[in-house]
């Protein structure tokens, strides 16, 4: 698990803006989907191209969360990186500067729809009530990468909670247009993963300097968990 530590004076700036460390005491539970991002066996499994090791070690936090969120009655939400055709001819900029032709090659076998990199990696908990969507870009926000804003705008949601790898691309990307698309965003600090720390805890500060809540897994569970006893009051 990644040692969080977001820089002080980031902090301090968080609290000075706002007038407080957090922005969202409770949850709405109904109104809340928990976005989980790529958690595939391309970034999961040793040996695949895209392995992030340290994604293993978060999925018991992600499935706490779900299972907490389900229980209140919020959504939870499976994102797959997907490379398409539609990808490789509108995205084609990346494919053709960003990438080696090796690396682009086997990323393209990976993440093909159907494949075993494309799949969910099985420590998952999916249940048959859960989405699962898929996107052709970093962030499951860019127009023409995925159908996620309808779905949740069709069933009414207006908060995200972000798990899943890798923190500091296609996690932050996400988390940045849907602050952008006016969602509340909660950023979960030991529940997204990437290569190291240092990546890891920049895109901690970033989020918490301008776009998100971050919380840790205990933090999102207990706020939910209030929004319940809210609503029975």
């Amino acid at each position: 698990m990644h040692k969080v530590a977001i820089h002080p004076d980031v902090v301090s700036r968080a609290i000075e803006r706002r007038g407080g460390l957090r922005v969202f005491d409770s949850l709405i539970p109904e109104r809340t989907a928990h976005i989980v991002v790529d958690l595939q066996n391309g970034f999961m499994a040793e040996g695949q191209p895209a392995e992030v090791p340290l994604a293993r070690e978060i999925v018991p936090n992600v499935n706490r969360i779900s299972a907490a969120l389900r229980s209140a009655g919020g959504l939870v939400i499976y994102i797959q990186n997907t490379i398409d055709a539609a990808a490789k001819t509108a995205w084609s900029n990346w494919f053709t500067y960003m990438s080696g032709e090796g690396r682009r090659e086997a990323m393209e076998a990976a993440f093909a729809d159907g494949s075993y990199g494309h799949s969910l990696w099985p420590g998952l908990e999916v249940l048959p009530q859960d989405i699962r969507v898929k996107k052709n870009r970093f962030g499951a926000f860019v127009p023409g990468s995925s159908d996620l804003h309808a779905v949740l705008q069709a069933r009414g949601i207006d908060t995200v909670i972000i798990t899943g790898t890798a923190t500091n691309v296609c996690c932050e990307s996400t988390a940045r247009d849907a602050m952008m698309m006016n969602y509340k965003v909660i950023f979960v600090s030991d529940g997204t993963a990437t290569y190291n720390d240092e990546e890891h805890n920049a895109t901690l500060g970033i989020m918490l300097a301008m776009f998100a809540d971050v919380m840790t897994t205990d933090e999102v569970v207990e706020r939910l968990a209030g929004g319940v006893r809210q609503a029975a009051e």
